[in-house]
């Protein structure tokens, strides 16, 4: 059975807080329906109606590109310890990339990491809690390095000029840039 929320209380806060990975899913009309998996600290409950994460440069900029296009996003997040639930947060969101004048306000909620490229704001129109009883029990081990070594052993110029090449995502909608390498803290 499933509860909706117009807003995080604070049990959704704290459930947040203790889960290593989340999943993001975005759709723009005519293009493929995006989902990601999301690790590391990377996710801030900014208020009970509004949300961040930090994302690094990867595979592509999908999400950036629909939000742009459409808007909506869905954030899940799993329980895979006791007790068994399944929290989805529905809303709108976009992005803020380090020339953006949001940044420095955004930015001060988070670690920056190795190859960060923008911050995702999301405005939480919704907040649904399910049972998640076929969700199975995993055990968090540690986080993979290998997303963060790549970035830390960029030439900064290099990884800049590679990413101010990413302006579409691969359906052909448009992205915006980022328009500086940010080695972490």
């Amino acid at each position: 059975m499933a509860d909706f929320f117009d807003a995080l209380e604070d049990k959704h806060v704290e459930m947040i807080g203790k889960q290593p990975v989340f999943f993001v899913a975005t759709a723009a009309e005519g293009a493929r329906i995006n989902l990601s998996p999301k690790g590391y600290d990377a996710f801030r409950v900014l208020s009970a109606t509004q949300v961040a994460y930090l994302d690094l440069g990867g595979s592509g900029n999908e999400t950036h590109a629909h939000l742009a296009a459409d808007g909506r996003i869905t954030i899940m997040f799993c329980n895979f310890q006791q007790p068994a639930l399944i929290l989805r947060i529905y809303g709108r969101g976009r992005a803020v990339l380090p020339q953006d004048a949001e940044w420095d306000d955004l930015v001060s909620h988070f670690t920056l990491l190795p190859g960060t490229r923008q911050i995702f704001v999301i405005d939480v129109e919704s907040v649904q809690t399910s049972y998640g009883w076929g969700v199975p029990f995993m055990e968090y081990q540690e986080e993979r390095q290998t997303l963060k070594k790549a970035h830390a052993q960029s030439n900064p110029d290099e990884w800049a000029a590679k990413h101010a090449l990413r302006i579409s995502s691969i359906d052909g909608l448009p992205t915006r840039a980022t328009d500086r390498y940010i080695a972490g803290e």
